[in-house]
């Protein structure tokens, strides 16, 4: 049964020797409706006014994620691990319960940060790889559309692959994928490229992610593989059609 206890006064601590004894009493029930009960009554409110004083106390807010939102997550987790606490051991809940609060916060915010430096890092890369006019493709709308250039583009690489099964030309692993990628992003150029301002300029960025995406293989698989593709590329491109 639930111990009865008085009722708390505005100015008391939010979580002293009641709160202490109700985590006890909440981790000794095997009852859920007991359990729901001291939870309510006694833990609830404490419990949300520990996790709102650690974020606010060690400014462990969370971009892209409303302070409620936040909230609302660590508490969850925290009652995934509300019964590893060990009374015998002499501590206090408040401090157990604190401490993984604070460490789960923390461990997300370690991870959105060493994702920022990753995605910063790919971005540093590519756009140094776009600079370079050795891995550039431009087309000169002048001299023919980009519709017209693609669906030859298509078709080469298709006969690319289809003459390998056909007279037995060897294609590496990783060049069949990557050609079987191309023709699956140049048939929905649409929302793969990115054309620049200067002119019909591919977008590397989004290409190399999409590849990645597609095939599974690392980017300098990709540039390597790649070589076969643009060569067919060259081609059409001096044949101006």
């Amino acid at each position: 049964m639930v111990n009865k206890r008085g009722r708390k006064r505005k100015n008391e601590i939010y979580f002293g020797p009641d709160e202490e004894k109700a985590v006890n009493d909440f981790l000794a029930s095997t009852d859920d409706t007991e359990r729901n009960l001291i939870y309510n009554q006694w833990l609830k409110d404490p419990l949300d006014k520990m996790i709102e004083s650690i974020i606010r106390r060690y400014k462990l807010y969370r971009k892209g994620e409303t302070f409620e939102d936040l909230h609302t997550d660590t508490l969850s987790f925290l009652m995934t691990k509300a019964h590893k606490f060990e009374n015998s051991r002499g501590k206090k809940a408040y401090s157990y319960y604190g401490t993984i609060c604070k460490h789960y916060i923390l461990g997300l915010l370690i991870k959105d940060e060493k994702y920022t430096k990753q995605t910063a890092s790919y971005e540093d890369v590519f756009s140094d790889i776009e600079e370079r006019k050795d891995l550039s493709y431009v087309i000169d709308e002048d001299e023919f559309s980009m519709e017209d250039f693609l669906v030859k583009l298509i078709n080469s690489i298709k006969k690319e692959i289809d003459d390998e099964q056909l007279s037995k030309k060897k294609l590496t692993d990783n060049e069949r994928k990557v050609g079987y990628a191309l023709i699956e992003i140049l048939q929905h150029w649409e929302t793969a490229f990115d054309t620049t301002h200067g002119g019909a300029k591919y977008n590397k960025n989004s290409i190399l992610e999409t590849m990645r995406n597609y095939t599974n293989l690392s980017t300098k698989d990709i540039r390597l593989a790649m070589r076969k593709y643009k060569e067919l590329y060259e081609f059409l491109k001096d044949s101006n059609l």
